[in-house]
């Protein structure tokens, strides 16, 4: 029997550079999948607001993540790819979406709790950031998500969203299903951390070979229990 195809979404912000943390934990996967599925892939910048940000460096990044997914193998004639902010309907549903939602229930997600225990500038879009990403998904109806770990709990709620919506209107939204990564944690040059733009551990696609050698000798971390020169 035939695989069924799926609607699949996802998304990255643009709030630096891709890296190959990004390749391995979620490119690379959504180009296979992309072979079989409908896929349809954001940049989602509204996302990228929930922190300080120069709005000319984020129409750059934006600019260069479309490149990426390109460079990694998205083809743009089997997938969509677009820009978040150049569709108004995600903030629109988002907005509806939030008559739904209670706050408790913002208030358990494991990230928000986590970023406010770290001191981070907590704004309402960081707050809401997950209705927002539920409005990304529900709004073209998507029936799979491949997402990494760290993203498990919002798809959870996304999902939550779904069935209010749909109890309270009649059926409209699919309840979308979980594809994990099967490399759900990309470890950064520190050798503690998940490799991340804003830690500055990452290793970028887009990196030549000098830099990336340089990168690994003088910051990368195989052994986290041996000293290191200072």
């Amino acid at each position: 029997m035939a695989e069924k195809q799926l609607r699949l979404f996802s998304a990255m912000q643009p709030t630096g550079e891709l890296h190959i943390g990004n390749y391995l934990g979620a490119l690379r996967k959504w180009v296979e999948l992309s072979r079989i599925h409908e896929g349809i892939y954001g940049i989602v910048d509204y996302h990228a607001m929930t922190v300080p940000y120069d709005p000319s460096e984020m129409r750059a990044r934006t600019e260069n993540v479309a490149i990426g997914y390109l460079a990694c193998g998205i083809d743009p004639e089997a997938s969509i790819i677009f820009v978040q902010s150049h569709v108004p309907e995600h903030t629109e549903l988002a907005w509806i979406f939030n008559t739904l939602t209670p706050l408790g229930m913002l208030e358990r997600m494991t990230q928000f709790k986590e970023k406010a225990a770290r001191g981070v500038s907590v704004n309402v879009g960081l707050l809401d950031y997950p209705v927002l990403q539920a409005a990304d998904i529900l709004l073209y109806k998507a029936t799979g998500v491949p997402v990494g770990e760290d993203q498990v709990q919002h798809l959870e709620l996304t999902r939550e969203i779904a069935r209010k919506f749909n109890n309270a209107f009649g059926e409209t939204f699919p309840e979308p299903e979980t594809i994990l990564s099967p490399t759900p944690r990309v470890l950064g040059l520190d050798g503690k951390n998940k490799m991340s733009k804003s830690l500055d551990n990452h290793i970028a696609l887009a990196d030549p070979p000098e830099v990336i050698w340089k990168k690994l000798s003088t910051r990368g971390v195989t052994d986290t229990r041996r000293a290191r020169r200072t």
